[in-house]
């Protein structure tokens, strides 16, 4: 059986569970009989990850599971960056244990290497980030600076490798910022590190990220005056919020988002498009993170309306350009609206950072789904294009 979407891979599962049927699993995970095949049949994407939380503990499997995750190692989008993920994996090992290299970088040639990592994690071109990081982090590890350049690496090392598929590795490279920040002294980097924890943790685990993040403003509302610590509260109001309406609590993730507003108004948007760590906190910011938690929440017709009123033109990290687009693609085809208008939103957001697109199995559903649909009439030319390059045959 083919599993190349999360609708394959529910049934898959579906079927190893005894030959589970669909009226059972709908009962389960508290959805419909049609939802559950029109997702298995690629029709329908499964748009909320607390749909795919209640799923996934229906068929008695991780949500990683459905989304096929790390995934295929030879898959193209990763462009060899799984041959480095065992030595990244290595060194975060041995930087946990306390084995310290001696220094072999200068110090120059240090900054060089994170203006690099930054360069690359702006880019969102993770598999190359990733080749850099075994060397990266151990040559910071070494480094006589107190923590900092470890805290900034350890977190470049957690975004990569989260965003590569390997939650689990996500969180030691967090873990390992963390220890960093904490030696550093700088509450900025801690709450960067709490904030990298809270983004490494697995979906089903959404309660415990707001919990994480509710500690974490609470530890550093001693440091509150300092710009990039309230960057950084800001920050984790947005994942505390977005992990409380994957959690259920749409109140909570409102009140979070109005805390956040209320500091990224007083703030501004950052003159360079990044702020502090490239976090782009502000006023733009909170307007994406709100159409993705309005997603989350089924609010599609806010996600279109929030779109309306926010452009991501003033950040520079290329994942918050395609996060604008891909949520307003996501809402148009859920809400009603034509194919098209949704595709032409899923080709921005394949534009704006086409690594991480790729490796995204919502947004390959996505387009799955719209293939499906077109084929009782036709697949336009620009839907063609762009299914080949996330690899969907568009001919099966």
């Amino acid at each position: 059986m083919s599993t190349d979407t999360i609708g394959a891979r529910i049934k898959y599962w579906r079927l190893r569970r005894g030959g589970m049927t669909q009226n059972v699993l709908a009962g389960l995970a508290g959805v419909s009989q049609s939802y559950i095949s029109q997702v298995e049949a690629g029709r329908k994407t499964v748009e909320r990850r607390s749909t795919l939380i209640g799923i996934a503990a229906a068929l008695q499997v991780t949500v990683a599971d459905l989304l096929d995750q790390p995934g295929d190692p030879t898959d193209p989008a990763k462009a060899g960056a799984v041959d480095t993920v065992p030595l990244i994996w290595a060194a975060l090992i041995e930087i946990e244990e306390g084995e310290r290299r001696t220094a072999t970088w200068t110090a120059e040639q240090l900054s060089v290497g994170i203006k690099r990592s930054v360069e690359l994690r702006d880019q969102a071109n993770y598999p190359e980030l990733a080749r850099t990081l075994p060397t990266l982090l151990l040559a910071a590890a070494g480094h006589d600076d107190g923590g900092r350049a470890l805290a900034q690496v350890g977190y470049h090392a957690s975004a990569c490798l989260r965003h590569l598929g390997y939650r689990h590795l996500a969180r030691s490279a967090a873990k390992v910022a963390l220890s960093a920040a904490e030696q550093s002294g700088q509450a900025a980097w801690v709450g960067a590190a709490r904030f990298a924890t809270t983004q490494s943790l697995p979906i089903e685990a959404a309660g415990v990220a707001s919990r994480v993040a509710g500690r974490a403003l609470t530890d550093l509302q001693g440091a509150a005056a300092a710009p990039d610590v309230r960057q950084m509260l800001g920050m984790l109001h947005l994942s505390a919020a977005f992990s409380s309406a994957v959690d259920g609590r749409a109140d909570d993730a409102r009140a979070h988002l109005e805390d956040a507003a209320r500091e990224a108004d007083t703030l501004g948007d950052p003159e360079d498009g990044a702020g502090f760590n490239q976090g782009g906190f502000g006023p733009t910011n909170v307007r994406l993170w709100e159409m993705s938690i309005a997603a989350e929440l089924g609010e599609y017709g806010r996600v279109v309306e929030l779109s309306q009123a926010v452009r991501p033109d003033p950040l520079r990290a290329a994942v918050r350009h395609q996060s604008y687009w891909l949520d307003l693609g996501r809402a148009l085809a859920q809400s009603g609206r034509s194919d098209r208008e949704a595709l032409t939103a899923f080709i921005r957001a394949e534009r704006a950072a086409p690594t991480t697109f790729g490796l995204n199995p919502l947004a390959h559903d996505a387009v799955v789904a719209i293939v499906r649909r077109a084929q009782r009439r036709s697949v336009s030319d620009d839907l063609r294009v762009l299914a080949r390059r996330v690899g969907v045959d568009v001919d099966a």
